[in-house]
């Protein structure tokens, strides 16, 4: 394992912060990217964003986190963006999550 620091680390919170929230606002921009694309490119989708958010100490529950990270309700949000998922979409993110347990 490196000795080295994550440059990341050495990052300012503000400039960090302010990365984080020009990343969801760009995916509250960007309805096309759907979630289960999201899973199976990065593993990773808003719905993470949302637990990282309770993970790092959003008093929020899990409703809340994710109204915060959607700019609406989830319900709301599924409704008027989230298509079916394909088979192929399932299959692409149930193998991008075991990418992530080898991380």
């Amino acid at each position: 394992m490196s000795q080295n620091p994550d440059p990341i680390d050495a990052l300012p919170d503000e400039v960090a912060a302010a990365a984080f929230r020009r990343l969801v606002r760009h995916l509250r921009h960007r309805h096309d990217a759907q979630n289960i694309d999201l899973m199976g490119l990065s593993g990773f989708c808003r719905n993470c964003l949302a637990d990282w958010i309770r993970d790092a100490g959003y008093e929020g529950d899990k409703a809340a986190a994710r109204e915060v990270i959607h700019g609406m309700p989830m319900d709301e949000w599924k409704a008027a963006y989230q298509t079916e998922a394909t088979q192929e979409q399932l299959d692409r993110m149930a193998a991008s999550l075991e990418l992530n347990k080898k991380g």
